[in-house]
């Protein structure tokens, strides 16, 4: 309410009194006012639940409207620029200011740095940092009428470049603001990860939960505020499915809790560090129909039926193990020894074929 009604003012008395650097302070508060009513609308249009058209959220929304605006205002602040210089080179054709303008300002500049005391205690109260930062922001917002109010105090005086001079200084302000936006919005646009700092806090979270003993191929982008991660994650070679799921589960839970900027975790299990694999394979490795129908061609025609085939894809090779219900006799077990020897030879894709008899308990 406050800024508004400076706002007003501002437009007002620096129209009246010939001040144009009242107008441009006036146009940088309410820069301030659009600003925070625009991100406010797209955060609202930007959390809304993910749907068919938009897997992943709204809330590129938000960065989207956050690069309109920046964009709105860096073009402000040129204007102002421009303008300001003309008035510099034609120094003979200004009309005069009015003391009003001067009065105007100091009022702004009062009211300003009022609402930051008012705001940086409430903020302390209530111990709200959302709220501190606003109250330092006002505090800016004061300096730029500080300046404001030394160009019209010093132009009065005698000094009349100072005004215009004003007016390019919050110019300059405003297009720093528009530029600094834009700039955020396009790197968000572009995907571009976490500082190094941050990747190495999500990196000590992830590697130091229960079952994880790797870490490659993480990456990071924002989202409107909001970080997307994504992991290769490294677990005993062995596990079982539902293990490694419980490990990722685990890894998801941790970042959650411990990163409450993160939005969503993709946990992808490997049971190598793959990043590291650059031997070339012997050939297209099989898929688990052909290699069951090859277990059993190994078994021989007289072996039961194995109960249960398990598959360990590692370091480009394939690990077979093979699991009976009912034990081997000698005879059975020494044809299999001399038949898995020869398999192994002329099957470079296996590393290694075990076979093993459950126990009846």
């Amino acid at each position: 309410m406050t800024n508004s009604v400076l706002t007003i003012g501002q437009v007002v008395i620096g129209l009246f009194a010939n001040a144009f650097s009242l107008v441009a302070d006036a146009t940088h508060t309410l820069s301030d006012l659009v600003t925070d009513l625009m991100v406010l609308v797209a955060g609202r249009r930007g959390a809304d639940p993910a749907d068919t058209d938009h897997p992943y959220g709204h809330g590129r929304i938000e960065t989207a409207t956050t690069l309109v605006l920046g964009a709105v205002l860096a073009g402000v602040g040129v204007g102002f620029l421009w303008s300001s210089g003309m008035r510099l080179q034609n120094m003979d054709a200004l009309p005069g200011l009015h003391p009003a303008a001067l009065a105007m300002a100091l009022l702004t500049l009062a009211a300003k740095e009022g609402l930051f005391r008012f705001t940086l205690a409430a903020s302390r109260r209530l111990r709200a940092p959302m709220l501190e930062a606003n109250a330092w922001h006002a505090r800016s917002d004061a300096a730029s009428s500080l300046v404001v109010a030394a160009g019209i105090g010093g132009s009065l005086a005698g000094y009349p470049f100072l005004e215009p001079l004003a007016a390019a200084v919050v110019g300059f302000l405003i297009l720093h603001m528009g530029l600094k936006l834009a700039w955020k919005a396009v790197r968000e646009l572009i995907d571009t990860g976490l500082p190094e700092a941050e990747l190495q806090r999500l990196r000590r979270t992830i590697e130091t939960t229960p079952g994880v003993i790797g870490l490659h191929e993480m990456r990071t982008r924002r989202m409107a505020g909001r970080v997307l991660c994504d992991a290769h994650v490294q677990v005993d070679p062995r596990l079982t499915v539902s293990e490694g799921h419980r490990v990722s589960d685990s890894v998801y839970l941790r970042v959650r809790s411990t990163h409450p900027e993160v939005q969503d975790v993709l946990v992808h299990i490997d049971p190598e560090d793959d990043g590291e694999l650059q031997a070339v394979p012997p050939g297209p490795l099989p898929e688990r129909a052909r290699i069951v129908a090859e277990m059993r061609e190994l078994l021989g025609p007289g072996a039961p039926e194995p109960k249960r085939i398990q598959l360990h894809y590692l370091g480009q090779r394939i690990e077979v193990e093979v699991i009976l219900p009912t034990r081997l006799d000698e005879d059975a077990v020494a044809t299999l020894r001399s038949r898995r020897r020869a398999w192994l030879e002329a099957h470079p894709h296996y590393r290694n074929i075990r076979v093993f008899h459950e126990l009846a308990l």
